[in-house]
């Protein structure tokens, strides 16, 4: 059974920084891509941080040069460092691994990160 926790949630203040990691268990397959989306009140899910089927990394617009993604291939870990918050980064983040055979998709449950002062 594959499971995707998240962690690394909380509230920071405008400015501050985050890493929230991803673990993944019961990967017995070959994985295209794994990242992060958030989905903010109110608005559709969306792609924060990515990496592609080629080992590139793809990032949203609104958080290029401010977060980072990496991960640990040994692990199946995925991680997103978060510089520089501001209150519009305020969203529930998923990590998503997408299964390489037939592109399905994986989803964690969820890490809050409210951005406040």
């Amino acid at each position: 059974q594959v499971q995707l926790v998240e962690s690394g949630g909380g509230l920071v203040q405008p400015g501050g920084s985050l890493r929230l990691s991803c673990a993944a268990s019961g990967i017995f397959f070959t994985i295209s891509t794994m990242g992060w989306y958030r989905q903010a009140p109110g608005k559709e899910r969306e792609l924060v941080a990515v990496f592609t089927s080629s080992g590139g990394r793809n990032y949203a617009d609104s958080v290029k040069g401010r977060f980072t993604i990496s991960r640990d291939t040994t692990k199946n870990a995925v991680y997103l460092q978060m510089d520089s918050l501001t209150p519009e980064d305020t969203a529930v983040y998923y990590c998503k691994i997408r299964r390489g055979v037939d592109l399905y998709d994986y989803w964690g449950r969820g890490t809050q990160v409210t951005v406040s002062s």
